[in-house]
C-alpha cells in the first residue's frame, strides 16, 4: 500500500471513532507544526520546500511511521502550489519541489477554516498586513450568501411600486 492509500484509508473510513480521532489531531498538529517551518523561515525556507521526500519529511517534523501523514500534509497543500505534484506516486525517493503561492496558500485556509492555520503568527513574515486584510475581505466576499428570493416587505417586480406581499405575492 502506498502513502496516499494509507492516508486515504485513515482520513477518509472510519472504523473506529478514537483511532481516528487520534489520528486527525496527529495530523493537524504536524501540519501546523510544518507550515510553522516553512512560514517562519520565508523568505530563505528552501530547505524547508523541497528535496527527496524523506529528508524533507524529517526537516518538517515528520518521521519514517508518519510518511502517510506527511503525504496528506502534501495533499492538502497541492492546490497552493505554482506547480502540479503528484501526491498518489510519492515513495520515499521522490524529489519535491513545493513552489508555493502564498497568497493562495493563506486564502485556502481560509476556505478550509483551519484558524489554527491561518492564524500562524509567522505569516506576518510572508505577507504584509493589508495583503493579509485584503485576502480576508476577498475571501468573506466570495463567501456571502446570496439569495434570489423575493422577500415579503420587497419592492414587487412588476414594477408597481407596491410591496410584494400586497401586490403578486398575493396571488402566489
Amino acid at each position: 500500500m502506498t502513502y496516499y492509500e494509507t492516508w486515504i484509508d485513515n482520513s477518509e473510513n472510519v472504523k473506529d471513532q478514537t483511532s481516528y480521532t487520534q489520528y486527525i489531531n496527529a495530523y493537524y498538529s504536524l501540519e501546523r507544526d510544518a507550515y510553522e517551518k516553512i512560514l517562519s523561515n520565508y523568505p530563505d525556507n528552501k530547505e524547508f520546500t523541497s528535496g527527496k521526500a524523506t529528508d524533507l519529511a524529517k526537516k518538517l517534523g515528520f518521521n519514517a511511521s508518519t510518511m502517510d501523514i506527511f503525504v496528506g500534509f502534501l495533499d492538502g497543500i497541492k492546490s497552493s502550489l505554482n506547480t502540479d505534484i503528484d501526491v498518489e506516486s510519492v515513495n520515499d525517493e521522490t524529489d519535491i519541489d513545493l513552489d508555493i503561492n502564498y497568497e493562495k496558500l493563506f486564502y485556502n485556509m481560509r476556505d478550509a477554516k483551519a484558524t489554527w492555520l491561518f492564524k500562524l503568527p509567522a505569516w506576518k513574515k510572508v505577507l504584509a498586513e493589508d495583503k493579509i486584510a485584503e485576502i480576508t475581505r476577498e475571501y468573506r466576499e466570495a463567501n456571502i450568501a446570496h439569495s434570489t428570493k423575493i422577500g415579503r416587505n420587497d419592492p414587487c417586480t412588476c414594477g408597481s411600486g407596491k410591496k410584494y406581499k400586497n401586490c403578486c405575492g398575493k396571488k402566489a
